[in-house]
């Protein structure tokens, strides 16, 4: 979003920019334009009033020394010609006299097109001065044309024609030019730098209000978005936005302390209760009573094992350990070691292969151990005896680190490996298998926080496979 604010910014600043400039440029080529108008007017003028005092060869001579003069001091071609277009005096040399040449005789200017100087030629003989020029650019016109006549009103008697290079003009527009465009540019840079720490300004807070989001999305519930900078507006967003996380975290951490609370307290009571009730099985005689005693310290032991797992899941939930780095392929070969006298105990193969060596990751403490004895208990728990379970690990886009545990066992239905990773998640077919539901939410909780994520997919021709990332450090 930054980036996008700074490019319209800049848009509008450039096109501010050349909207100053382009007038600014242009008034000051017309006012360059208009000053050698005046300039060399004020010569012609002069001339023509020679031209019109001329009387005797002494006057044309005078006339003739005039021009020749001006011509050589500015390499301008000068003509004076007579009602009848034939020429009076001549003086230059050059592309000048040429271009003052061309309009004395209505042919084509020196630059090829139509001869500007031959309509002011006409206009001088009819009485009128000229009184515009082509505007001067730095890339032309080289020659410019200006009449005078000579005389005035009905006694117009001649024109004097002035072919005057352009040079220095458009060096001067061409060196004023560069000045606005240099001045536009160091305008445009100062006012970017402006536009940076605006959006600079604007962004911080917005930028502190996604990571302090994410960070609580993540499940760190005391993330806070830091920045007093930017807007009022935004430092208002910022302040409801702490005091909302801090509701909610409040709220989340009353509910995980009850959880916790009552999962510990009923503990007590409850392995009193199983321990009554191992004591009092010896005096139970055979029959139905016993059967009834049997199936009551089932129940008993499976519910402490599912206050133990509430237990553990409120204090993965609290995140209150700090992340770390961990050698993920160490843990991954000890686990497997020490689970591998229970899957033989259980007629199941277990075996580890393609263990990446140096893999790496930065989680909660024994992420990876944890997450993987969640991962082998439910798999000793339903893959059938005779069966094959493996633990790859590979290294994963990013660097992270990828552990996968695949078994060729029944698997689930198609719709249902998305729901095991739900508290309490049962399929129907394995209600009756020890077990409280939680161990695989409580590996995808321990991933979350971690950073990474666990999933859970169907293996080919049968069974499962249950993947989890843990991110690089």
């Amino acid at each position: 979003m930054r980036r996008r604010l700074l490019v319209v910014l800049m848009v509008l600043m450039g096109a501010a920019a050349v909207l100053l400039c382009v007038p600014l440029a242009d008034a000051y080529a017309r006012g360059r334009t208009e000053h050698l108008l005046l300039q060399r007017r004020s010569e012609a003028v002069r001339f023509a009033d020679l031209a019109d005092r001329m009387r005797t060869a002494a006057d044309r001579a005078e006339l003739s020394a005039e021009i020749s003069r001006y011509a050589q001091l500015y390499g301008a071609g000068v003509v004076v010609v007579d009602t009848a277009g034939a020429t009076v005096a001549r003086a230059g040399t050059g592309p000048a006299e040429r271009a003052a040449s061309n309009a004395a005789t209505d042919s084509a200017s020196a630059t090829g097109g139509p001869s500007e100087g031959a309509d002011a030629r006409r206009r001088a003989l009819t009485g009128r001065s000229t009184d515009r020029l082509p505007t001067l650019r730095p890339w032309g016109p080289r020659t410019v044309v200006l009449a005078e006549p000579v005389g005035r009103d009905e006694r117009v008697s001649g024109a004097v024609l002035m072919a005057v290079p352009t040079d220095a003009a458009r060096r001067d527009v061409a060196i004023r030019w560069s000045l606005i465009t240099a001045g536009a540019l160091a305008a445009f840079a100062a006012a970017a730098l402006v536009a940076a720490g605006i959006a600079r300004w604007l962004m911080r807070p917005v930028l502190d209000l996604d990571r302090a989001v994410e960070r609580l999305t993540a499940g760190s519930l005391q993330a806070r978005a830091v920045s007093d900078t930017g807007p009022p507006e935004l430092r208002h967003l910022r302040q409801h936005f702490n005091t909302m996380a801090q509701a909610m975290a409040d709220s989340i951490g009353r509910q995980r302390d009850f959880v916790a609370d009552a999962s510990h307290q009923l503990r007590n009571p409850l392995a009193t209760l199983v321990l009554q009730l191992e004591n009092v099985e010896p005096h139970i005689a055979p029959g139905p009573g016993l059967t009834e005693h049997s199936r009551a310290l089932d129940e008993a032991e499976r519910l402490e094992e599912l206050l133990d797992g509430l237990l553990a899941l409120a204090r993965v939930e609290s995140g209150t350990a700090e992340l770390g780095d961990q050698d993920v392929t160490r843990a991954v070969r000890d686990r497997v070691t020490a689970w591998a006298p229970v899957f033989r105990a259980a007629g199941v193969e277990l075996v580890a292969t393609g263990l990446a060596e140096g893999l790496r990751a930065r989680a909660l403490p024994d992420a990876a151990g944890r997450i993987l004895d969640a991962l082998l208990d439910n798999a000793v728990k339903f893959v059938p005896r005779g069966r094959r379970v493996e633990v790859h690990t590979a290294h994963g886009p990013e660097g992270c680190a990828v552990v996968r545990v695949t078994d060729d066992g029944p698997g689930v239905p198609e719709a249902q490996p998305a729901l095991l990773l739900r508290r309490f998640a049962r399929a129907p077919e394995h209600q009756n298998v020890p077990g409280s539901g939680l161990g695989l939410a409580i590996a995808d909780e321990i991933a979350r926080i971690s950073g990474g994520h666990l999933a859970v997919g169907g293996n080919e021709p049968h069974g499962l496979v249950v993947e989890f990332r843990l991110p690089s450090p």
